[in-house]
Formats: C-alpha cells, structure tokens, sequence
C-alpha cells in the first residue's frame, strides 16, 4: 500500500492526495522514501504548514515526480506539510517541497518527510533512544507547576531557579519540566554570552530572518544558585543528570571560572547523579580543569567533521575544529565520558566523504557515544549558508549509523545524556 502526499490548502487544511506517493528529499535531490523507512507519527510530534512551499509528489502510473499545478487535483496554491517528530526521534529524510523566490526563511524545527496510509499520519525517521524522559504522554502540566511552586518557595531569591520556571511554564522546555518533576535530566544554564555565532542558534539571531524560539539568559549565575537548582536534584532524582549547556544560554565555557567553583560546591554536598556539560568544546584547557573538579561527562555539539563546513556553520570567533578535538582528548584523559552531539541533515550527514571524516575523528578520540539529534534549520538556508558543494550520493542517514557500528562495536548510539553516574 503506498503512502500518500499530505498537503495544504491556503487555509492551513491538510489533505491527502489519493494517487500521488509521498517523496523525501536528501540533500538537494527529491527520492521515493522505502516503505521500512517510515514509522507512524510519534506522539508529541507536530505538523507544519510551510509558507511559500509547494509540495511535491510521486506518481507511481507514470513514473515521475509531479509538482504543485502540474495537474488539477494538486492546485498551484498548494503548500507543503512537514512533520517536526517528538524527542528521541531521528529523521531519514526531510520534506520535499519546491521553495518560491520570496518564501520567507522557515523557523529553527526540522522539517522530516511525512504521508498518509491506512487512517494515520507517517514519517521519515526511527526512534534512536528508547529513553522516555521526554515522552509528552508522561508530562502531567499540573504537577509542573506544582513543582515549580514547590522550588521557588524554599529558594524565592534563586535567580536560575526563577528563569527555569519560565522555560518549564512557558517555553514547554522538556528538560525544566523534568526538573521541576524531580526526575531525569535537570538544566543548568549559566552563560549569557557565545564565541560562535551558529546559522541555526536557539536563542539569538544576528539576522532577524525568524525569531529565536527560546529566551536567552540574561545574566551569569553564581556558585550558589547553581548548587541550589542542582543538588536537590542529584540527591533525589532517578537516573540523575544536571546539565550545564541549554539552548537558552550561550557557550558555557565562558564561564569557566563559575562553573568549576558550582562543581566544586556542588560535589562536597552530593557524589550521587551525574554532572554533565553539553558545550561546543572551544577551550580544551577550561575542559580539563572542569573534569579535575568532578564534571562526569561532556557532549559536544557537531555539525560536521570537516573543518571546511564545521566552520561555516558554527562559524566560531578564536577557535576551530582542532581545539574541539583537543577538548575532547582532554576530558577522555581526565577519565570523562565524551558524546558528540552530531547533528543529522539527510543527505549531508551521510555522505560518504562525511563519514570518513567522522570516522576518523572517533577514532582519533575514542568517544563514547553518538547522539543522534535532528538539525533544527530551513534545509535551503543551511545548504547555502555552509556553500555545500558536495555530489557524491548520500549513503542514507540509517546505513552511516550501520556502518558506523560496525567500525566501532563498542559505541553508544542514542538521542539523550545517559547518566553515566549512579
């Protein structure tokens, strides 16, 4: 049974086409998307309408692509949907759709391939983790604010606490919700200020092509504050994590001396759970010193393994792809645990020169684990923005993690920070 094209009216109504065959796109190029690369939309996924998209579809009698107007029952004004999958979901292949010259630059999501079989909406991607701490059917909003209420009363001068509450009340940020539950991974922002200026930054935009999703941290918090939202935390939750390193907050590393006095402060109160920092990685020396205090783990943020589009993405003030590495020997020879946080873009981040880079890199460094997170960004603003040039066929996003695997037997593969520490 084929899966159909899902599109749009000029209305925002989704329809699904009842001849034409769903398509993803991998890189540049539209492809007819494998039965086994799709699975039903997961819960807690949303779907996007997308402005000045028109989409494109498959039929199968005639063998070819057919575009928005090319026939009657697919009007001219149709627009494109995509379909932006719940945590712990990585993403094979992206929405395909033709861009009109003056469609605006589409929000920082990811826009995965997604169609219509038997009475349910289906997507392009797998689930990478099989960690529900994110799961939205295990959010209850209620007992959120409960929490929220519950912190903020015992610490009300407690400046992070106070913007956490924000993140969990009003950005829906899963990981401030989990904290104000009292369980899994905890937040803990601590820098205002970045030495990278990434194309797809969560929480500050140079250029005001879309708006940031997230509020920024506007002040650095001290040793105190940060042991006040962590130690309860560690002390009781299942599976503890404290995380230094949001996507509301710059480059943590920036605040080097901070962070090693809060661990510091934080590890004489309590041994249990495990401290981690999710950073890009840019100050090896400051990593090392951070780990010499009792940091458990750090995950660092890839977009690539080649220097050449590694920095047009991040495009990093004072550092390169060389301190990252450097970073990453120094935190494995301190005895923490290394993730890369490699971000996934269909038909970029399998292509084969890709993972040999890759491959190269991880062998150079023996990290521990690869999470497999999905590039929040308009795929024609990313693609032009890193000036890719690359032609060589993509493997397919689930062939590089095979091989990937197969090169190294005793790698982690997931989508979360594992809490290293019991």
């Amino acid at each position: 049974m084929a899966t159909h094209l899902v599109y749009a009216d000029a209305q925002g109504r989704i329809y699904d086409h009842p001849s034409l065959e769903m398509v993803g796109r991998s890189g540049r190029d539209f492809c007819r998307i494998p039965a086994d690369a799709l699975i039903p939309l997961p819960p807690g996924s949303d779907l996007f309408v997308l402005p000045g998209r028109r989409p494109v579809g498959y039929d199968r009698r005639r063998r070819r692509l057919v575009r928005a107007g090319e026939r009657k029952d697919l009007p001219a004004d149709a627009q494109a949907v995509a379909a932006f999958m719940a945590p712990a979901h990585t993403m094979s292949y992206l929405a395909a759709y033709n861009t009109e010259p003056q469609a605006p630059v589409l929000p920082l999501f990811a826009y995965t391939a997604v169609g219509w079989r038997a009475g349910r909406f289906w997507v392009a991607g797998w689930r990478s983790d099989p960690d529900v701490r994110q799961d939205i059917q295990l959010v209850d909003c209620v007992q959120v604010e409960r929490g929220v209420r519950r912190r903020l009363a015992a610490e009300p001068e407690n400046r992070l606490l106070r913007h956490l509450s924000h993140c969990a009340l009003t950005s829906g940020c899963p990981a401030a919700r989990n904290l104000f539950l009292g369980r899994w991974e905890a937040p803990l922002p601590t820098s205002p200020i970045c030495n990278a200026r990434c194309l797809g930054c969560l929480s500050q935009q140079e250029q005001q092509h879309f708006p940031a999703p997230m509020q920024r941290l506007t002040f650095v918090p001290s040793p105190q504050e940060i042991a006040g939202v962590a130690v309860p935390h560690l002390l009781q939750a299942e599976r503890a994590v404290a995380s230094f390193g949001q996507g509301c907050e710059g480059e943590p590393l920036l605040q080097g001396e901070t962070l090693e006095s809060a661990i510091r402060l934080i590890r004489r109160q309590v041994s249990r759970g495990t401290l981690n920092l999710n950073t890009n990685a840019s100050r090896p020396q400051v990593i090392a010193a951070l780990v010499e205090a009792g940091l458990d783990s750090i995950r660092v943020s890839l977009s690539s393994a080649r220097s050449e589009y590694y920095a047009a993405y991040y495009r990093p003030r004072g550092y390169g792809l060389a301190d990252v590495i450097a970073a990453i020997r120094a935190a494995k020879a301190g005895g923490a645990k290394v993730a890369l946080n490699y971000l996934i873009f269909p038909g970029f981040s399998d292509q084969p020169a890709e993972l040999a880079a890759l491959t190269e890199l991880i062998a150079k460094t023996d990290v521990d684990l690869i999470q497999l997170r999905n590039l929040n960004i308009d795929p024609d603003y990313y693609l032009t923005g890193i000036r890719w040039h690359d032609r060589e066929r993509p493997l397919g996003v689930r062939t590089m993690v095979t091989s990937l695997q197969k090169t190294f037997p005793r790698l982690r593969f997931g989508y979360f920070n594992p809490a290293w520490r019991g």
